[in-house]
C-alpha cells in the first residue's frame, strides 16, 4: 500500500500516513504516534552520549541527555500515550543507563509513570537498561506490527525500525535543504533519530538498499515548524 499524503496534512505540524493499514502520525519531534493503539514510538535517543565520549577522553557539551528528555517530555504531553516503545540505541553505550545521573533517572521514571514502557535493545546498548521502569526486548510484535532496532531486508509487512537515522535532501527556491525524516513505503517504516546529537544517513545510501518499494516510498521530512511529505522520486539525488 502506498503511503498517503494530503495537502491539509502538510499544512500542520505533522503528517499522517499508514503502516500495514494502521494509521500513524509522523510528529515534528521525530516521534511516531499510533492513535488506535495509544502508542508512541521514538528511536535512537542515544542518551548520555556526551558522558560516553567523556569516558573515552573526548569532551562534548554535556547537555544532550537533558535536551533529549525535555523533547521527550513535550511529545508525551502532546499525545499522552498508554504505551511507549523506544526502538534501541536508547543509550549511547552499554554503561549509559547504569551511570546516568539520578536527576535524569528520576525524570525518566516520571515520564514512564502510568504507562507501559518498552526498551528495544540496540547495537549501542544490546544488554538493555539498568534501574529504569519498563521492560527490555530485542523484538516486539504488537497490534499487527513488528518493532525492532535494525530493519531487516526483504519482505516486511508492518515493520517499524530505527538504527539508520534516515535523512533526505530537497531543492527549494534554488537551495538544497537536508533534513532528518521518516521513511515509509506503507509496509516498512524507518524512524528518524530522536536524540538531539544524532546525525542522519541519506535515503540514497546503500544501507537502505532492498528495504523499500521505491515507487511507494515517501520521506516525511522534519522541517522547522512542520513535516513535509515528499515522494522518493522527487528527492534530490
Amino acid at each position: 500500500m502506498t503511503a498517503r499524503i494530503t495537502v491539509q496534512e502538510q499544512m500542520t505540524g505533522h503528517t499522517q500516513t499508514q503502516i500495514a493499514g494502521i494509521e500513524a502520525v509522523c510528529d515534528l519531534s521525530g516521534a511516531l504516534y499510533l492513535p488506535s493503539l495509544s502508542l508512541l514510538v521514538v528511536s535512537d535517543l542515544h542518551l548520555e552520549k556526551g558522558a560516553a565520549f567523556a569516558r573515552r577522553g573526548q569532551l562534548l557539551p554535556p547537555y544532550d541527555t537533558l535536551a533529549t528528555l525535555k523533547k521527550l517530555d513535550a511529545v508525551l504531553a502532546r499525545y499522552n500515550p498508554a504505551i511507549v516503545i523506544s526502538l534501541g540505541d536508547n543509550f549511547h553505550d552499554r554503561a549509559g543507563s547504569a551511570l546516568m545521573p539520578d536527576a535524569f533517572r528520576q525524570s525518566l521514571t516520571g515520564l514512564a509513570k502510568g504507562r507501559e514502557w518498552i526498551w528495544i535493545n540496540g547495537n549501542h546498548d544490546p544488554d538493555g537498561v539498568t534501574g529504569l521502569p519498563g521492560m527490555d526486548a530485542d523484538i516486539l510484535s504488537y497490534g499487527g506490527l513488528t518493532f525492532r532496532h535494525e530493519p531487516q531486508a526483504g519482505v516486511a509487512t508492518g515493520e517499524i525500525a530505527g538504527h539508520l537515522h534516515p535523512a533526505a535532501t530537497v531543492r527549494r527556491q534554488g537551495k538544497s535543504v537536508r533534513r532528518s525524516c521518516f521513511a515509509n513505503d506503507g509496509q516498512r517504516l524507518v524512524m528518524p533519530a530522536f536524540g538531539v546529537t544524532t546525525g542522519g544517513l541519506d535515503l540514497g545510501h546503500k544501507a537502505f538498499a532492498g528495504l523499500f518499494s521505491k515507487p511507494s516510498l515517501v520521506a516525511h521530512l522534519l522541517g522547522r515548524d512542520r513535516v513535509y511529505a515528499v515522494r522518493f522520486g522527487n528527492l534530490r539525488e
